[in-house]
């Protein structure tokens, strides 16, 4: 597949068939894709908590916020929740503050997990405090990111942002997932070409 394919399969995902797990090993796999990818002066500060396990996967839920501009939408219910998640850490003994390594890493995954048939989310909005507690996570060991990760039971279509310019999010009487996407003529705005 090439990789604007796979690109745009990798949608962000936030109802699971929750029926359909994930291998311990596949999780594996994926970090060792952020292993492998490009980290700010070679320093690899990330650390990485995997979970497959129901009882874990739901104190990292509940510490999740869903889809902010869904805001009638609490986030997926049960039967539709992730089946696993990479938390993604910053080692402040390695570096801090971390600049990019945490995106480079989460895209990585994911596109690792999109070639894979599976989904996900990158989640920002998390309770990183009590999170942390509950995972006894030492304090030299910041939260950056939290991905879920499942097989993806929606519809997500890419489009354009339209006339009034919103780029929110929303879902159709059908329930599909519209997310809006600028021009690539709105984002360039320079180009210097070599003079043929």
């Amino acid at each position: 597949m090439k990789i604007r394919d796979l690109i745009i399969r990798n949608r962000t995902c936030r109802r699971f068939d929750q029926t359909a797990s994930i291998p311990m090993a596949t999780l594996r796999e994926l970090v060792d894709l952020a292993r492998l990818s490009a980290s700010s002066a070679n320093l690899q500060p990330l650390k990485y908590i995997l979970s497959t396990d129901p009882a874990t996967n739901e104190v990292i839920f509940e510490q999740l916020a869903w889809a902010g501009y869904l805001t009638d939408w609490p986030g997926p219910q049960e039967g539709e929740r992730p089946v696993a998640y990479i938390i993604i850490l910053g080692d402040r003994k390695i570096k801090f503050p971390i600049d990019c390594d945490h995106g480079i890493a989460a895209q990585s995954i994911m596109l690792g997990a999109t070639e894979r048939g599976y989904s996900g989310c990158i989640i920002s909005a998390v309770k990183r405090r009590e999170l942390a507690r509950r995972l006894a996570i030492p304090e030299h060991l910041e939260i950056m990111l939290v991905l879920a990760l499942g097989k993806c039971a929606e519809k997500v279509v890419l489009e354009e942002v339209g006339e009034k310019g919103d780029i929110r999010y929303w879902r159709d009487e059908q329930d599909v997932h519209h997310v809006p996407k600028r021009k690539l003529t709105e984002i360039i705005i320079k180009e210097y070409a070599q003079s043929e």
